[in-house]
């Protein structure tokens, strides 16, 4: 690894920050928060909105910054990582886990802000990513499933925020995010495959870009686009879907299985790339359906 350099200029400062917290990545997390939010609330409060997306990003960068630390070594390894701020020298250990620490008590601190079960979730998914699914990766394929969990929080993080309260919206809201991120990663899984043995990670249900993985991806498919249209049946409390809303839904649910059963069919890179770009687009068009359903009906 390359000795650390770190740089003190607001632009290196800026580009490390958005770098080291994923800063794309941490935005459409956000957005799914929001989502969530426009769902639970009755009333908009824009400025615990403000806190939402404030306090939700602070959570989802100190998971990554945390994560990047003790991938560090193994980061250099891998084409895509290797010029991450940490492995290329770009920003030392200690400022990344000052940086990360304070994140994590500025995010806790602003979402009780908003109640404290908004914390206590977003607490819960930084303490799952760090502690139990980051260090699995490079352990066992079930890393995936242990990081779904707290991939489907944010989704339903929103509507704890919106309404203070856990019952059957949220949790559906946390099981359709829970179903989706297994086609979206082993997708990325898939045409990542050599980088990320290069790393020692396990990201593939059985290790091998095959028939038995492509299969899986297609379940999975499946359920999540059965789960994201039981709001439709009226068995999901406030959560719920009218019927024009349900055929878009059930439509872009047809494109994601489309694509998924293309990947088993293909088996090639190209395939897995790009169910990965419609797996991000479904579950970003579904929340959008979701929210615009509720405030046109």
């Amino acid at each position: 690894m390359a000795g650390t350099q770190t740089s003190f200029s607001p632009v290196s400062i800026f580009r490390n920050f958005t770098e080291i917290t994923k800063m794309r990545l941490s935005v459409s997390v956000v957005f799914s928060s929001v989502a969530g939010y426009l769902l639970g609330v009755e009333t908009i409060d824009f400025f615990q909105l403000l806190l939402l997306c404030i306090g939700g990003y602070c959570m989802v960068g100190a998971s990554n910054v945390f994560n990047q630390i003790i991938e560090r070594d193994l980061d250099a390894l891998m084409n895509r990582t290797k010029d991450r701020p940490i492995p290329s020298g770009r920003l030392g250990v200690t400022p990344a886990f000052i940086l990360a620490s304070v994140l994590t008590l500025l995010g806790i601190l602003v979402l009780y802000n908003i109640n404290p079960q908004t914390a206590m979730f977003g607490a819960i998914s930084i303490f799952m990513y760090v502690s139990l699914y980051t260090p699995l990766k490079t352990k066992t394929p079930l890393s995936v499933f242990v990081g779904a969990f707290p991939g489907a929080i944010p989704f339903m993080l929103g509507w704890v925020a919106a309404t203070n309260d856990f019952g059957i919206e949220p949790g559906t809201l946390f099981m359709i995010q829970f179903f989706w991120q297994f086609p979206h990663f082993w997708a990325i899984g898939w045409f990542l495959y050599d980088d990320y043995e290069r790393g020692g990670f396990f990201m593939l249900p059985n290790g091998r870009r095959d028939k038995g993985t492509a299969i899986q991806v297609i379940l999975y498919s499946v359920w999540t686009v059965l789960a994201s249209l039981i709001p439709a049946v009226g068995v999901t409390g406030r959560l719920y879907l009218t019927p024009i809303s349900a055929v878009l839904v059930g439509g872009i649910g047809v494109w994601l299985i489309y694509y998924a059963v293309r990947l088993y069919k293909k088996k090639t890179d190209v395939a897995a790339r790009q169910l990965m770009l419609v797996s991000v687009s479904y579950i970003t068009l579904l929340q959008i359906i979701y929210v615009a359903d509720k405030f046109i009906r």
